[in-house]
């Protein structure tokens, strides 16, 4: 009898007996370490880190142990792109679209502006050639890449005075991903990059005048409703922001199958929990946030439409000027266009109509 048939037919205890114990169990210790781009006070992000570390310890039995570490620890929240590719660690947990000043492309496996929504991001990674094509790109950052997690549709941030028009724009110093202040800066936004753990300071002092960062749950514990009375929806850049999980190729081709196998289902299962987490926990918060005097304000017609005929007039511009860019995005573009057509009919006319009910 072969050694999968022993593994298939006997019990735990026979399968002891006869010396076969499972091939994850008799693997070697790994330990690896993970560079986050979150600080640790943000359970939702940062934890969905440990909640993948945890898991992959859980499956291998202790053996695979990764230690998760916040942004700064071991290296800046902004360079754990070059600290994979370099091999300075196995492997990291951000948002892609922070690296838009390495290439744009970057970008599409995390969201563009009126782009994917979370349930359409997860299809065109999973069953679309969304995976396929972001590998393609990452290679030559010597990364293999994982989806590790995603918001949901975020809101649109905290402002201290009300945008009535896109005149009130002008001057306007506002925290945004990258891609967005590209789209925002002919408004004459100032586009600002900082890291999540210094928003709170730069808000209170005055640095910037304006910040997004995720929706009510992680806004909330940070603070910045006590700095800056209007928050604004939706967050049109960021309709469904996919985090990843990016592990050096070296590090990755030298697992055993087995724990790639891990991985890739500790992967899945952080990417499911992070956005459950934030879909049971946001409506909680923006309750609290309007009792607490928040006053919340939907973007202006005016304000959509000209942000999105910016995103569409820098697209075409990428499409021409940008190689990389140009192997995705039309497929990232073809799949939007469909997803939409579909969603319009069932998704949107039900949540449309159950929205504006009575529960």
């Amino acid at each position: 009898m072969d050694r999968r048939s022993i593994l298939k037919h006997a019990g735990v205890a026979g399968v002891l007996a006869a010396g076969a114990a499972p091939a994850v169990h008799a693997q070697a210790t790994i330990r690896w370490r993970l560079a986050s781009s979150f600080p640790k006070s943000l359970d939702t992000i940062y934890g969905t880190a440990e909640v993948f570390s945890k898991k992959v310890s859980e499956c291998t039995g202790g053996k695979f142990q990764i230690s998760v570490h916040a942004g700064g620890e071991l290296m800046p929240a902004f360079g754990v792109v070059d600290g994979v590719q370099s091999a300075s660690v196995e492997m990291a947990h951000t948002a892609p679209y922070y690296f838009y000043g390495k290439d744009p492309t970057f970008c599409l496996g995390c969201a563009v502006p009126f782009g994917l929504n979370a349930r359409q991001m997860n299809a065109w990674m999973y069953e679309g050639n969304g995976l396929k094509l972001m590998r393609e790109f990452y290679a030559k950052y010597n990364i293999i890449n994982f989806p590790g997690g995603n918001t949901g549709a975020q809101m649109g941030g905290w402002f201290r005075k009300e945008i009535k028009s896109v005149a009130d724009l002008k001057g306007l110093k506002f925290r945004t991903n990258p891609f967005a202040g590209r789209v925002l800066e002919p408004f004459g936004v100032i586009p600002q990059s900082i890291p999540g753990a210094d928003l709170y300071p730069a808000l209170e002092k005055g640095t910037i005048d304006a910040l997004e960062w995720v929706g009510p749950y992680d806004d909330q514990k940070l603070g910045f409703n006590k700095v800056a009375p209007f928050y604004y929806y939706p967050g049109w850049w960021e309709g469904g922001p996919q985090l990843d999980f990016y592990i050096n190729t070296k590090a990755w081709e030298g697992l055993p199958a087995e724990y790639k196998a891990v991985v890739e289902a500790a992967a899945s299962h952080a990417n499911i929990s992070m956005l459950a987490k934030y879909d049971a926990r946001n409506p909680v918060a923006i309750k609290q946030l309007v009792g607490s005097g928040t006053k919340l304000r939907p973007f202006t017609q005016d304000v959509m439409n000209a942000a999105f005929k910016s995103a569409q007039q820098i697209y075409a511009d990428l499409n021409n000027s940008n190689p990389e860019w140009k192997k995705i995005y039309p497929d990232y573009s073809k799949f939007l266009a469909d997803q939409n057509a579909w969603f319009r009919f069932t998704e949107g006319t039900f949540d449309r109509f159950m929205q504006a009910q009575k529960l």
